[in-house]
């Protein structure tokens, strides 16, 4: 018989690990609270990873340029002496009230959360692949079809294929050469990739060994038997040509969807969070929405505007969770307190 998931509670349980999500982690830390963070990539970072992580950010305060990456980096750095709890590659599904105020939250994968506070900092909702849309081919996702690579080891003297022409794609074709599969071949419409020059060098040279075959083109169709065992792939000419596959990789970029948030009967418009801008609370008490995700007047979907709004949240999270205790407004400048909790000399 399965045991019930154990329920984790918190004062706070930020949705989104993004810029703005992890700064609220830091300002909750400030006020010394602890944060769970749910996010549905595997990764910390959100649309600064997973659409530009290496291209430059230039209006981030006193910071003259950075790359995505390297700001998620610098964030991660900044709210690591909080020990934030990180729960990635699952989306929170259910949200349902409980008779003392607090929320409980359940995730995809069964993750229980009950939490005094809510902080929404979703962007544009929940990164999800893009799929490919093939007559036959979902039968076969988690077991043959895959959105991710994961673990190698599974297809070693294997033929595997993998579609797409950016980072992720690239790096797959690489590790899967690397891991000695029996055949990669890359797919993509045109002769044409894009990724780091590293990426780029590395990808010519397996090419040249004749370790990958890179076929221009679309899948168009497959065969199955019990398993999927062949792939059609149409060029640009309309010639159609087959390839051998037990193990397909896609690798499309992402797409974001609000998901379940919308279904909240919190109040919203055009798609996004109406918030209170003193606080940044939504329409039910203990749910705070920040960055991209909400909607006010003036509002201007920056990251810098984020992390303004992620400050006011946090202080007024406060009344919710230490409802008896007055909160003062401490410098990170002068603060002896701020000083112990950040782990810096005064």
């Amino acid at each position: 018989m399965d045991r019930p998931p154990a329920t984790l509670e918190t004062d706070a349980l930020v949705i989104g690990a993004g810029p703005v999500g992890l700064f609220q982690v830091f300002e909750l830390g400030l006020l010394g609270v602890h944060a769970h963070v749910v996010d549905a990539l595997p990764f910390a970072g959100g649309q600064c990873i997973a659409l530009y992580a290496d291209k430059p950010i230039y209006d981030i305060p006193a910071v003259k340029g950075c790359t995505g990456r390297e700001l998620v980096e610098r964030l991660l750095d900044q709210s690591a002496p909080f020990k934030p709890s990180f729960h990635f590659d699952q989306t929170v599904l259910g949200l349902e009230q409980q008779a003392d105020g607090r929320y409980q939250v359940q995730t995809s994968v069964g993750t229980v959360f009950r939490t005094k506070t809510i902080f929404i900092a979703a962007g544009v909702g929940a990164f999800q692949p893009r799929k490919l849309h093939v007559d036959g081919l979902a039968a076969f996702e988690g077991t043959q079809v895959h959105y991710r690579l994961g673990d190698l080891q599974p297809w070693a003297h294997k033929a595997t294929v993998v579609v797409g022409a950016e980072d992720g794609a690239l790096e797959a074709a690489i590790a899967l050469c690397d891991a000695y599969t029996r055949s990669v071949t890359l797919v993509h419409r045109r002769d044409v990739l894009h990724a780091e020059p590293a990426t780029l060098a590395r990808i010519q040279e397996l090419r040249a060994a004749g370790r990958l075959r890179f076929m221009e083109g679309q899948i168009s169709g497959c065969r199955t038997q019990g398993r999927l065992h062949t792939l059609e792939i149409t060029d640009n000419d309309g010639q159609a040509s087959t390839v051998p596959v037990d193990g397909l990789f896609v690798f499309l970029g992402l797409s974001p969807k609000l998901g379940p948030v919308a279904q909240w009967s919190l109040a919203m418009e055009r798609k996004q969070l109406v918030v209170n801008t003193e606080t940044f609370a939504t329409s039910s008490p203990g749910i705070f929405a920040v960055g991209d995700v909400n909607t006010y007047p003036g509002k201007k979907k920056l990251i810098l505007c984020g992390f303004h709004e992620a400050t006011l949240a946090a202080f007024g999270a406060m009344a919710i969770i230490s409802p008896n205790e007055r909160v003062q407004l401490q410098y990170t400048t002068t603060s002896a307190k701020l000083h112990r909790a950040l782990g810096v000399m005064g």
